[in-house]
């Protein structure tokens, strides 16, 4: 994984290419960059996420920012009582009791630093929107940027 701007890009090698490519992931935008040595990729990476923020802007867009912090669980009622009984023992909503839970399964730091890497997922990203933005960027030439009609929208 890369990282930049809080953008995450995950990578990939095409041997019959002999290619990098690479993916933002964690936002319904599709950023792409490739370069054939790790150079060219790490520079690619920067400059899609440079291009795709100058982009949305030059648009007056806000660029989508990669994961919300927000997310819809569903369990048993009785388990969702058992929860807040527990985060009422102590003394913590049950939010911050979750919250403070899931930190310590994945060890992460309140202040937001990692102490352990967790491996990637892989899943690409899903796409409830009618449109999907899609943004390329390749090393060697300038970023465009294109719609895409998605197939699978109503």
């Amino acid at each position: 994984m890369m990282t930049y701007k809080g953008y995450r890009g995950s990578v990939r090698f095409d041997d019959v290419a002999e290619i990098f490519h690479g993916e933002i992931t964690g936002m319904r935008d599709v950023v792409t960059f490739q370069g054939r040595t790790v150079d060219e990729l790490k520079t690619a990476f920067r400059e899609s996420i440079d291009d795709y923020l100058e982009f949305c802007e030059s648009r007056g867009e806000a660029p989508d920012k990669p994961y919300s912090g927000r997310f819809l669980l569903r369990v048993d009622p009785a388990l969702h009582r058992h929860l807040v009984e527990l985060s009422g023992d102590e003394g913590e909503s049950l939010n911050n009791w979750i919250v403070s839970r899931l930190q310590s399964i994945v060890g992460t730091h309140r202040d937001g630093q990692t102490a352990r890497r967790m491996s990637p997922s892989g899943h690409p990203a899903s796409f409830g929107a009618r449109h999907r933005r899609t943004f390329r960027h390749q090393h060697e030439r300038c970023a465009h940027f294109r719609l895409h009609h998605h197939p699978l929208a109503l």
